[in-house]
């Protein structure tokens, strides 16, 4: 399942296009519940991708530099030391 909240949106369709409505200070978060599918890659020559899809082909990509996804390594390192969702 994928929940997206984006603050302040609005578009405009006109003849099939989509066009931004107002100021650019818009916001969202994107959240994908029930992941069937969870992979790292490469990305350009500076980052790691982190590519997660559910089973109903809803997908969420996230790019980081290679300090930010070590330090998600570790995080999930930490949990299986103390977290009984690893147990």
């Amino acid at each position: 399942m994928l929940n997206l909240l984006v603050d302040d949106f609005m578009v405009e369709l006109k003849d099939g296009a989509i066009r931004n409505v107002g100021p650019s200070n818009k916001t969202g978060t994107a959240k994908l519940f029930d992941v069937e599918t969870a992979e790292a890659r490469e990305f350009g020559d500076k980052r790691v991708k982190l590519v997660f899809e559910d089973d109903e082909g809803n997908e969420v990509q996230v790019a980081l530099f290679p300090e930010q996804a070590r330090k998600v390594a570790t995080d999930i390192e930490n949990l299986e030391d103390d977290s009984p969702v690893f147990e």
